[in-house]
């Protein structure tokens, strides 16, 4: 009797746990913009403690990665500091028969870094191009020191990278810009070098100067604020977003009308980023 019962109480124990893995994790996948990660983790660590059911894994590697990823079917949301290009649309088209969906859900201010000794404190939209396409490659050009300027940027898998080339450079890179693997390594790089100058989301520019951006000549210099990003005087502003191959649905569905509502535009003034609307 006694090991029918220990038997039944193992069918039992077998049983519960089979279900209890699958009625109550509910799997969510981020992909993409390195920009997005700090953001995008915190929306999932939130959301998470107060849905305990569910379970959102969140990795980086760039927009461009996260965006293939979306198209072979390995991620469930593409998070992307660009808008898609029309070769991904197409790429979506023919797999999916969709155009995506595209999910606007932060803004940022592409933020200029600069070195806390570096003696320039603002630069124009023209100069920023000059700079980084390479004719001008002395900080005396532009009002600071007699010493070469060096420039730190992203590789070409990110969106940032893609954004501040069409948005700002409008052509192509110095050779002698330094591609580096993430926002975090280009601030830590200016950090370290005097004459440094990078480029990235605002809610990575602790330790580093931020340079005030002119639209011209003429204009204002400003710094992204959450001000300046709504009123759209920050000349550098975009939008960041999620984009999915399908209309979402069910849990990923409740994460994203979860993101976009007020608790989870709050969490994007937190990370310091700025919120959609």
């Amino acid at each position: 009797m006694k090991t029918s019962n220990i038997k039944l109480a193992a069918i039992l124990l077998v049983v519960m746990t089979i279900g209890f893995s699958f009625t109550t994790v509910n799997k969510i996948t981020i992909k993409g913009s390195d920009t997005m990660v700090i953001l995008a983790q915190k929306w999932a660590e939130v959301y998470m403690s107060k849905n305990p059911t569910t379970a959102i894994q969140v990795t980086g590697g760039g927009s461009g990665v996260g965006l293939s990823a979306l198209i072979n079917g390995s991620t469930d949301i593409a998070t992307s500091s660009r808008p898609l290009k029309q070769s991904e649309l197409e790429k979506i088209k023919g797999r999916y028969g969709t155009l995506g969906v595209e999910i606007a859900c932060a803004k940022d201010g592409i933020t200029i870094y600069l070195n806390k000794a570096n003696g320039v404190s603002e630069l124009t939209l023209k100069q920023l191009s000059d700079i980084y396409s390479g004719k001008i490659t002395n900080w005396n050009q532009v009002g600071g020191a007699n010493a070469n300027i060096k420039l730190y940027g992203r590789e070409n898998s990110s969106g940032t990278y893609v954004y501040f080339k069409d948005n700002v450079i409008k052509k192509d890179y110095a050779l002698t810009c330094q591609s580096l693997p993430g926002t975090a390594a280009i601030v830590n790089a200016v950090k370290k070098d005097k004459n440094g100058i990078g480029y990235g989301g605002a809610a990575f520019d602790s330790g580093v100067k931020d340079c005030k951006v002119k639209k011209d000549a003429n204009s204002p210099a400003l710094v992204a604020t959450e001000e300046t990003i709504r009123n759209k005087t920050y000349p550098i502003t975009r939008y960041l977003y999620m984009y999915l191959a399908t209309r979402p649905t069910g849990e990923t569905k409740k994460f994203i009308d979860w993101v976009l509502s007020a608790e989870g535009q709050k969490i994007t003034s937190q990370v310091g980023y700025f919120p959609v609307k």
